[in-house]
């Protein structure tokens, strides 16, 4: 066997990895391949990857061994314990300067770990976010580097390469040091999580209220994506519409079971966002509305003994109320990107990773799942204003959200008047109310807190921190305020 001659290597042959060596060899690049069973090598390398420059492996040893140097290793595994197990089985074999990476759904806390037990040998650890699914994976993913410098200067020319392109851009671009590349492909997921449910809801509006069936909903969704809602998902789900069910006839949406599931992304971008303080409700409802979906045996004993909401008729102009749902996902959709944003400044900051947020908006615009037209308005935006602290407050978005706001509330009301659940559509109007809002009934909350545990609050009239004793004694002043030059640490009650 020659040894020494692939100018990359890929460990896991599932989908997603024979997609990726499949892709890597189709720009140029000779591809060595391991699987940990060696029979789904054998049988990549009989079927998909016969004749062509994909040289099959059968040992950690063979494999290291077949790579160019400095050598580079990408491991599309299931995250948690096995890319451990692959780190611990490989990283021996590696030598100073050779770069090992990580393409999974890692969470990016691991990603930091590794790289910090790799980096005495001098071994470059790399966390690669990964999108786009088994399509994307083939013709060109969204990839998401995090790791050192250098190890980016090593792999750039092959994954610039294999990206997908808009406009002449590879949607591939450096994220920033250590676990920044997996901590963006988090929150990408976030926000397709927040996008799909939106999607989820316009369409139980449209059917429950509406009463349409599945061959308008097509019609619809192909409309909405000529114009501003142009996407990937907004596409797909034009076309899951259409496709009928061959057991029954009817269209096969219909005939899935609305029982949902979820790898855990989701959590973790709620849990990421918990801990900077940063607000991402669209993608918390969207989480919860999963969570609830899968309780699909409670909901129907439920179902029968909750009371429902009177039936109601549509009697206003439907082909207006289509209209104003476009405007409530829309402005939904702006808001959900408004939150991910957010937190990836947040996080940006808080480990030190100078994120480019217009960079990042940059490669999702294709390969992702999340790719869509929107997208380059968002750019557009960190282009006018690179320190923009909140995507609405851009003036393209400001107008957007302008002009959708009267239908925005008018499907919201809706579909609480007739009892469907729109916890993301809800939960983003809440937002955006909140966040449009000069003043917010937290004034009372400080005084709640103050009663019951002494917590002080601020005036609005004079400087320094204030505590009440609300309960007084009869016969005395109803207030005796009394201003502390330093406010003193209370946690009674909270």
């Amino acid at each position: 066997m020659t040894t020494n001659q692939c100018d990359i290597g890929l460990i896991g042959l599932g989908v997603m990895g024979e997609n990726l060596a499949l892709n890597m060899e189709s720009k140029g690049f000779s591809v060595a391949v391991f699987n940990r069973t060696t029979e789904v090598t054998e049988k990549f390398a009989t079927g998909r990857a016969q004749g062509k420059n994909i040289q099959p492996t059968r040992t950690t040893e063979e494999f290291v061994a077949a790579l160019k140097k400095p050598r580079i290793a990408m491991m599309m595994v299931k995250a948690g314990p096995p890319v451990d197990a692959v780190i611990n089985q490989v990283a021996p074999l590696l030598e100073k300067g050779d770069v090992l990476i990580d393409g999974g759904n890692s969470l990016f806390t691991d990603t930091e770990r590794r790289e910090k037990e790799l980096e005495p040998r001098g071994i470059h650890f790399v966390g690669m976010g990964v999108s786009g699914g088994e399509e994307g994976a083939l013709k060109g993913p969204s990839l998401m580097p995090g790791g050192s410098r250098e190890s980016w200067d090593i792999i750039a020319p092959i994954f610039r390469k294999i990206a997908a392109h808009v406009d002449g851009e590879p949607c591939c671009r450096y994220m920033g040091p250590d676990g920044a590349g997996h901590y963006v492909k988090m929150v990408h997921n976030g926000i397709e999580y927040g996008d799909i449910q939106l999607i989820c809801e316009s369409y139980a509006i449209l059917k429950d209220i509406l009463e349409m069936e599945a061959a308008q909903l097509a019609e619809i969704f192909t409309e909405w994506n000529r114009g501003e809602l142009e996407s990937y998902l907004i596409e797909i789900t034009s076309q899951i519409f259409r496709k009928i069910d061959s057991d029954t006839g009817k269209p096969l949406v219909d005939m899935i079971l609305d029982k949902a599931g979820q790898k855990g992304t989701g959590i973790w971008t709620l849990q990421a966002a918990i801990k900077q303080s940063v607000v991402i409700s669209t993608i918390n409802a969207a989480v919860e509305a999963r969570v609830i979906a899968a309780r699909k045996e409670d909901r129907v004993a439920a179902s029968k003994i909750l009371p429902q909401p009177r039936v109601r008729k549509f009697r206003g102009n439907r082909s207006r109320f289509v209209e104003m749902v476009r405007d409530a996902l829309y402005a939904s959709k702006i808001i959900s990107y408004a939150q991910g944003m957010e937190l990836l400044r947040a996080a940006s900051k808080v480990y030190d990773w100078n994120l480019d947020l217009s960079d990042i908006a940059t490669i999702w615009r294709g390969g992702c799942i999340i790719r869509a037209r929107f997208l380059n308005r968002i750019v557009e935006a960190y282009q006018r204003d690179p320190a923009l602290h909140n995507l609405l407050l851009d003036r393209y978005f400001t107008r957007a959200i302008r002009k959708a706001q009267r239908g925005w509330r008018v499907v919201v009301s809706t579909a609480i008047k007739h009892g469907v659940p729109v916890p993301a559509f809800s939960a983003s109007l809440a937002y955006f109310d909140s966040y449009r809002s000069a003043r917010l009934p937290a004034n009372l909350l400080q005084a709640q807190r103050d009663f019951f545990g002494a917590h002080t609050y601020e005036r609005i009239d004079k400087p320094g921190v204030f505590h009440t004793e609300w309960m007084e004694p009869e016969k005395e002043p109803a207030e005796r305020p009394t201003e502390l030059k330093t406010p003193e640490p209370h946690h009674a009650g909270e």
